[in-house]
């Protein structure tokens, strides 16, 4: 069975973004050690347009094939006119207002997202889900993800969006793996005790 992995950035106070979702302000501690840890630990997880700008085209998937996000997360795409923001994955969006794909590799699932992910699971493969976020569809899917990994910079937003929207009841992970960068940022890397 492929795993769902939550694949985040947040705040040393557990916000992927301010109050109204943006999370550029952590983008600034991405720097060049940060950049190769994308580069040799998951280039997937960079959008194909990003792979492009820093020179990765070239790497293979390392972890995920296909990514699911929230329609929150695919609109910041849309809104540069990105219509397939990770074209080197299959991309699916989870939207109950977007009724019809803007992009042929787009793929919009309108209900029953927890039935899609746990199809999506047990297909064959070596590689695993990429759930980008946002926290709706994060808080939605809880119970399904398997591995969290956790970038988390140096910073304070004091207020934002959390990782899970609501619903989210008590659940057991465990480390598996600390790594600590020169900036201050950490990824934390955790599977869920079941």
């Amino acid at each position: 069975m492929r795993k769902l992995t939550y694949y985040i950035a947040c705040s040393i106070d557990g916000f992927i973004g301010d109050p109204s979702g943006d999370g550029t302000a952590m983008i600034r501690f991405v720097d060049e050690e940060f950049l190769e840890f994308f580069r040799q630990e998951y280039p997937e997880a960079v959008p194909t347009h990003g792979r492009r700008a820093l020179g990765m085209d070239d790497l293979p998937n390392k972890r995920f094939d296909t990514i699911i996000q929230g329609r929150g997360s695919y609109d910041l795409a849309l809104k540069e006119g990105i219509t397939s923001p990770y074209a080197h994955l299959r991309e699916y969006v989870a939207s109950s207002t977007l009724t019809e794909s803007p992009d042929p590799n787009v793929e919009i699932i309108a209900d029953d997202l927890v039935g899609k992910v746990r199809e999506l699971k047990a297909e064959e493969g070596e590689f695993g889900i990429y759930l980008c976020g946002g926290s709706t569809v994060a808080g939605e899917l809880f119970d399904e993800v398997d591995e969290l990994v956790i970038k988390t910079y140096p910073m304070v937003y004091g207020a934002g969006m959390p990782m899970f929207g609501s619903g989210v009841t008590i659940a057991d992970f465990t480390l598996e793996s600390v790594r600590t960068f020169g900036n201050g940022a950490l990824v934390r890397t955790y599977s869920r005790k079941r």
